[in-house]
Order: structure tokens, then C-alpha cells, then sequence
């Protein structure tokens, strides 16, 4: 069926989503609720009553809880909100608490929804999930991480998709202006594996207890692979830093992407890395200093910018832009399961901040 563009409903997600009845067929159910806007092109599961009920109830939240307003709505969600959701995504009952931190991370002021949610670029929120929870909803975080096959990933990440969408009103070509968009606007969610990994996780990085599970956000515009090196540490540096520096993602921080960047290196280059003393913070701190490029490399117009943006920001002019403001803004994660590929997630060039929030 050719697609057609629908008035633009801003009236509050459970007010719309009352006049689609949500009786009759399989079939004609998924028609009503993808004629009402509630879709993303795949098949929906029909968020009844009932399964919102037992949504909350096995995600222990209380229906009329509300959380912070989600852009360009500006509305603040309900609980309900969420599960509904998530039921049209297709999440289990466990899966709602990763779903709501979701939603508490990506709202944060420094994530800029704002300028995520309606820009013409590719960006769309990562969600990099670490914890106990991992093992608990048994989430994939070993081989093929970052693709098909559990439906904890899956949904989770199709979910705050669906909320951004619904409740955040982020509709595609009205107020998402996203000239190609990317595959990660449908789900894009990983876990950590921290079993796999020398280094302690993410969220320890970050200064948050050990026993905590949570959820980061990154502002993501797409992803590289890159083939790792198994020759010494200098040469994985040297081959992620030359694959970060992508002239097209030079952005407003003065730095290309939004002023961090992430990697997410598989566990058999990080016990690499590891063997040879190196460290989350030794590996930070070499892809910091090798992933620049001189001025005199890159187009003049480029150069006007980040000089005139650096000076804004009160940040010294180095002649040359780098892939983050300081070592720490180069993230880190151990995923996947064997081999020597790696990934480069570039960030949105409109800035962003990764935000990471803990589960209740």
C-alpha cells in the first residue's frame, strides 16, 4: 500500500490510541494501528488493556508515575505511556525497567532529544545496556551483539523507538527530518559483555557501583567495522584512529562527532590489548592523541568552523580536529563474541552527550 502523510495528531499518545479498536483480526488490528501512525512498518502486537496491565505489573511501576517530557512534544510520558509501548514493540514484562531508564537518559537536557529527534542527519539513541539485568532478561551480548536474534535487544531498543516516535511525536518527513535516516532508527541496542572482558565495565568507568545495572545512551549517526591487527597495541591504535576520522562527520563541538566517540572493541582484541598492559584509560588516551587530522587536510570551510566553534567553547586551537574533547569522551565497550572486528559509532555532529542512567 503506497504510504500517505496523515494529519499531524498532538493530542496526548493515549488519547489516540483510544480511537484504534483493537478488536477483530490479527491482521486488521496491525492495519488500524499502522493507519493511525503508530507503526514503524513491521508487524505490532496490539497493546490491550490487559497486556498493558501485565506489562507494568511485571515491570513493578506504577501506571500514572510520570517521567520527564520527551521532545519535540514537550509532553511528559506516563508509565503507561511506556508499556503501551512497549507492548506494541514486543518486550516481556522484565524488559519495561531497561525500557524506562531508556527514556529517563535519552530526556536528559545534555542528550539534545531536541536536535536528535528532528534533525536531517542519521542520529538515533544507542542504547548500550550493562549489569546484572543483562543476564536476567537474557539479552545477547556475545556473538552477533549487535544483530538479530534475542528478542530482549530487539524489542528493548524497537520500544524507545516506538515511544520517541508515539509519544515524543517524532513522525518521519512532519517532525523527524531525517533525510536517509539508518536501520538503527528501527532498534539498535547492545549489551556488554562483561564476562568475556579484562577490563571492568562501562558503567564502573563512570564512576557507578560495580552491582548496578545500567543503561547509556549514546547520540549514534551509524557504524564502521573495523578489522583489527593482532601485531602489537600501537597498530590496533593506529588502525581504530584511522577509521574514526571521517571528514563528513566534522561537527559543531570542534571535533568530529558531537565530541565523544565510541568503540566497541570484541573481547579477544581487548584481552590483546590487555596482555600487552594496556588498559580502557591506556587505549583512551592513545586513540585521543592519534585520531586527528591536520587543518591543512581538511576542506577550508571545515577549518572556519571548528576554529570559530573551539573559540566559542573556550578550547585551545590545536591546528588540527580530533575524534573527542578529552580522552575520556573516547567510550569504550567490550562486546561480541569471537574474532578481531571492532566498531566504530561515530556521534551525532550536532552534539550530544552520552547519558547513563541506573535501574531502580
Amino acid at each position: 500500500m503506497a504510504q500517505t502523510r496523515r494529519r499531524f495528531d498532538t493530542r496526548p499518545f493515549r488519547d489516540r490510541l483510544a480511537d484504534v479498536a483493537l478488536d477483530g483480526g490479527y491482521d486488521e488490528v496491525n492495519e488500524r494501528l499502522s493507519e493511525a501512525g503508530f507503526g514503524d512498518g513491521l508487524p505490532l502486537v496490539p497493546p490491550t488493556e490487559e497486556r498493558i496491565g501485565a506489562m507494568l505489573a511485571g515491570g513493578g511501576i506504577p501506571a500514572y508515575s510520570q517521567l520527564p517530557m520527551l521532545a519535540p512534544a514537550r509532553v511528559p510520558p506516563t508509565a503507561w505511556d511506556i508499556a503501551a509501548n512497549a507492548v506494541l514493540a514486543g518486550c516481556a514484562p522484565e524488559h519495561l525497567s531497561v525500557v524506562v531508564a531508556s527514556v529517563e537518559a535519552v530526556a536528559d537536557p545534555d542528550f539534545n532529544l531536541t536536535g536528535i529527534q528532528a534533525t536531517t542527519g542519521a542520529a538515533t539513541p544507542l542504547l548500550i545496556v550493562g549489569g546484572p539485568v543483562v543476564a536476567e532478561i537474557g539479552m545477547n551480548a556475545g556473538a552477533n551483539s549487535l544483530g538479530q536474534g534475542s528478542r530482549a535487544n530487539a524489542t528493548i531498543g524497537r520500544a524507545l523507538r516506538l515511544v520517541l516516535q508515539n509519544v515524543g511525536l517524532a513522525v518521519p518527513g512532519i517532525s523527524d527530518m531525517a533525510t536517509q535516516g539508518q536501520p538503527g532508527k528501527y532498534t539498535w541496542c547492545v549489551a556488554e559483555n562483561e564476562a568475556d572482558s579484562p577490563w571492568p565495565p562501562l558503567r564502573i568507568a563512570l564512576g557507578l557501583p560495580g552491582d548496578a545495572s545500567t543503561v547509556t545512551v549514546v547520540g549514534a549517526v551509524g557504524n564502521v567495522e573495523v578489522v583489527l591487527p593482532a601485531t602489537s597495541p600501537e597498530d590496533v591504535a593506529d588502525v581504530l584512529a584511522g577509521s574514526m576520522t571521517v571528514e563528513g562527520n566534522a561537527g559543531g563541538e570542534g571535533t568530529f562527532g558531537g565530541g565523544q566517540a565510541l568503540v566497541l572493541l570484541p573481547p579477544e582484541s581487548a584481552w590483546f590489548l590487555d596482555s600487552h598492559g594496556w588498559d580502557r584509560r591506556r587505549l583512551q588516551r592513545e586513540l585521543f592523541a592519534r585520531a586527528t587530522v591536520s587543518y591543512e587536510e581538511l576542506t577550508p570551510a571545515i577549518v572556519e568552523r571548528a576554529i570559530v566553534r573551539r573559540r566559542e567553547l573556550g578550547l585551545a586551537d590545536e591546528g588540527a580536529l580530533r575524534v573527542a574533547r578529552t580522552p575520556e569522551d573516547v567510550l569504550i565497550v567490550v562486546t561480541g563474541g569471537v574474532g578481531t572486528k571492532a566498531t566504530f559509532v561515530p556521534t551525532w555532529p550536532g552534539g550530544t552527550r552520552a547519558i547513563t542512567v541506573a535501574l531502580p
